[in-house]
């Protein structure tokens, strides 16, 4: 029997410095009216000096390990969703292993910008269903403050940092538990589009770190139809509709898409997690951060269906289907 992966655990971790709109505002010509209107963002969290994106993953793994009731010992994979590592190489994934304690299986990042945590998770649950590995810390994580152009208002105001992290255990797919875990994922990308969304910056290309640049009018476009094609192909794999879902978590980006993509799937309001209003965009993280936020505060509770969606810079594009 093909083993299921479970989640038995997730974290979460926000950097303390709340940085609000009208702070903005003050050094930009914006307004708190005018960002809420057009992205429902109130806040962001940011980094502090010297705090890395390998700090905020490891925060939010111990968490989720906390809460699952293990120790890094016990993982033997690690897969980190981010586009912002705290080095062109190695791994910050190695860095998180090194700190939690982990000493078998592999750690390793992947690069698909806000779909990032969404292929992590494919990722993981395949090596899992394929009897490599028993259990999976799977994170998003970024440090998006340290790739932005403050000076430009159209990107500056978007993103925010942050981590969220879920431990996923191999289950026999037997028994009371035949139903739960991670039940379907799908990935999908169009290197056509890249220049859409990407930054201006990267060792081989200028050997800088580069800042993040938009066409925010096609991304919008895009991401209405590329999240609606993922999530249609989820509940098709599993024979469902809409109607049949417990909850909506959106890749937190913006307030019209998130609620575009509620009224596709006939979801009430208080069927969709929602948190971008005070963690604004933070790209891989912002699925982990909405999940464990929802479960920690009791809305997600086991044996729900919990829908994930996605999309990033490429464009990449995702979904993945949970019973939790």
């Amino acid at each position: 029997m093909v083993p299921r992966s479970l989640v038995v655990g997730c974290g979460a971790y926000l950097p303390r410095r709340i940085v609000t709109n009208a702070e903005l505002a003050e050094r930009l010509e914006t307004s708190d009216a005018w960002i809420t209107q057009r992205t429902g963002i109130r806040q962001r969290h940011i980094a502090a000096e010297g705090e890395t994106t390998s700090d905020l993953a490891t925060a939010a793994a111990g968490e989720a390990l906390r809460r699952a009731g293990l120790d890094g010992a016990d993982v033997d994979l690690l897969v980190l969703g981010t586009t912002t590592p705290d080095h062109t190489f190695p791994a910050t994934a190695t860095q998180v292993q090194a700190r939690i304690g982990m000493t078998k299986g592999a750690a390793f990042d992947i690069q698909a910008v806000c779909s990032g945590f969404i292929y992590a998770l494919a990722t993981a649950d395949n090596f899992i269903k394929a009897g490599q590995c028993r259990t999976a810390l799977v994170i998003g994580a970024e440090t998006f403050s340290r790739i932005l152009d403050w000076n430009d208002r159209g990107t500056c105001v978007l993103f925010g940092d942050g981590a969220g992290a879920l431990v996923l255990k191999a289950g026999s797919g037997e028994g009371v538990l035949a139903d739960r875990g991670v039940l379907t994922t799908h990935v999908y990308s169009d290197g056509r589009h890249y220049k859409q969304l990407y930054v201006d910056g990267g060792p081989s290309a200028t050997q800088t770190t580069g800042h993040v640049r938009m066409e925010g009018r096609e991304v919008f476009r895009h991401a209405v139809v590329r999240m609606g094609e993922a999530v249609d192909a989820a509940m098709a794999a599993m024979g469902i509709t809409g109607r049949e879902l417990d909850w909506l978590v959106p890749h937190q980006a913006n307030r019209r898409i998130i609620d575009s993509m509620g009224h596709r799937l006939h979801l009430p309001p208080e069927k969709v997690i929602v948190t971008v209003d005070r963690h604004a965009n933070t790209s891989a993280a912002s699925i982990p951060l909405a999940l464990a936020e929802a479960a920690g505060d009791g809305r997600i509770r086991p044996g729900q269906l919990v829908l994930l969606e996605a999309m990033g810079g490429g464009f990449t594009w995702g979904s993945a289907l949970i019973r939790w």
